[in-house]
């Protein structure tokens, strides 16, 4: 069911947990979906004893696209207009991850209906890994 302009308010939120226990396997898979073979994300030994990280860690674009599925949750397939991130924090395996989105604004332009979006991902700790914005068409 598509959002509709007249039932939300500034301020509304939608949260969602987007994955729990990211594992290492999900990571690679990651890298194979998306040919970002980065070491950094996959060889253990390269990423500590190189690289000097403590572990392997998740690729940005992942921890971004699993915030976008909580997006689409909820504003509804082909609704997303606009959508852009930064990434605020390293995702570890075994991370867990909620996103949240808020309402910032509810308008119209060119005739369609609008809502503007602050986003925001957390990990297990209550630590910001993603923020960013999205505007979403929406029903009157």
């Amino acid at each position: 069911m598509a959002l509709k302009a007249s039932q939300l308010k500034v301020g509304d939120t939608h949260s969602e947990r987007v994955v729990e226990n990211l594992s290492r396997t999900q990571i690679v898979q990651y890298a194979g979906a998306s040919g970002d073979y980065n070491p950094l994300h996959s060889d253990e030994v390269y990423t500590t004893q190189a690289a000097g990280y403590k572990s392997v860690f998740a690729h940005g674009m992942l921890s971004m696209g699993l915030t976008g599925k909580m997006l689409t949750n909820w504003v509804g397939d082909a609704r997303l207009k606009k959508f852009g991130v930064r990434f605020t924090n390293q995702v570890w395996p075994g991370d867990t991850l909620d996103a949240k989105a808020t309402v910032a604004a509810i308008r119209e332009e060119n005739g369609e209906h609008l809502v503007d979006l602050t986003i925001t991902t957390t990990n297990q700790d209550g630590k910001e890994v993603v923020s960013g914005t999205a505007i979403a068409r929406v029903d009157p």
